[in-house]
């Protein structure tokens, strides 16, 4: 089993796409241009989908048992005496990434410009508060970054900012510190990273064309397969990084991993990456310390191994296809 485990995570990572997690508007100047529904649900992609669905439900069996080796104990009982500093990760990261973004002249991604001084002034307000080691001025400053993230989905849509819908999970975690909310904030952080991650993968199903301008511009490998199907596969990838989070599998080791992805991403794509994903490699950090310790996963209502890997498989496709329709409806 321990052999299996390992052959699953090395599989993972050498066929994981060093563009995986980049959002692919960041990186290309070709117009968007929705693929035909007919085309995305092609015979690679339902079967990728059972694939990933079956993988992942004997993950739901598999990975629980791994809990009991000696060494992951070990490693557990280290990463668990760091959740003390979690909260305090998470706010003067938030501040770093905030001034890594206004320094710029964008937020929360590198699409999305500052065109006006009071938004600027705005930004820098928040980074002060963040700085400040008190519990109410996190919660000043985290009321102002909704705010900026309001006026920010106002310019450009609700559409196109449930991309980075973790920055809401994130102003949540902040908003309920020392409250007696404090305990569901980490679990919404998981589950609006993961959802946002799901989000962003359809995309690359949905825009292809977009997909194959960065594999053929950025000299992306593909590992020997055609750039078509590479972009289906490194979605799915990212389509499963997000439903993990969301189910409560593999959080640690996931977000150890993924982690990895990101820094090769940004050797790739140079100073664009880091503006754009340095906050989520904060996230990252602080689901590694975490696990899902404080998490009560939805795969738990279910007692059984056999009802566990059916609720996965049968989970997995149903989210995988109200995401895809969704999208494409809205698109």
């Amino acid at each position: 089993m321990r052999k299996l485990f390992i052959a699953i995570l090395l599989l993972g990572v050498i066929v994981s796409p060093f563009f995986t997690d980049a959002h692919v508007k960041w990186f290309t100047e070709v117009a968007p241009e929705k693929e035909t529904i007919e085309n995305i649900l092609s015979p690679l992609f339902i079967f990728l989908t059972l694939l990933a669905a079956l993988v992942l439900a004997f993950l739901a069996i598999l990975i629980p048992k791994t809990g009991q080796w000696p060494i992951i104990k070990k490693w557990d009982d280290k990463l668990s005496s760091l959740r003390k500093y979690s909260r305090t990760i998470l706010k003067y990261g938030t501040a770093i990434a905030l001034i890594i973004q206004v320094t710029s002249g964008t937020l929360f991604a590198p699409e999305f410009h500052l065109h006006h001084t009071i938004a600027t002034i705005a930004v820098w307000l928040v980074v002060g508060f963040l700085l400040i080691p008190h519990h109410l001025a996190t919660k000043i400053g985290a009321l102002i970054l909704l705010g900026l993230f309001i006026y920010i989905t106002a310019e450009n849509g609700i559409f196109h900012m449930l991309d980075y819908g973790f920055y809401v999970a994130i102003i949540g975690v902040l908003l309920v510190g020392n409250t007696k909310w404090e305990k569901v904030g980490f679990p919404f952080l998981y589950l609006g990273t993961g959802l946002s991650l799901c989000w962003v993968a359809v995309e690359k199903w949905v825009y292809p064309g977009m997909s194959l301008d960065i594999v053929a511009n950025h000299h992306v490998p593909t590992f020997g397969f055609a750039p078509a199907v590479f972009i289906v596969m490194a979605a799915f990838i990212e389509f499963v990084v997000g439903y993990l989070l969301v189910v409560g599998i593999l959080n640690r080791v996931l977000g150890f991993v993924v982690t990895v992805i990101f820094i090769m991403t940004t050797m790739l794509f140079g100073f664009t990456e880091i503006i754009g994903h340095f906050m989520i490699h904060i996230v990252l950090i602080i689901f590694i310390i975490e696990g899902v310790s404080f998490y009560n996963p939805p795969i738990k209502m279910h007692k059984t191994k056999v009802d566990q890997f059916i609720f996965v498989f049968l989970n997995f496709l149903f989210v995988i296809s109200t995401f895809v329709l969704i999208y494409y409806r809205f698109a």
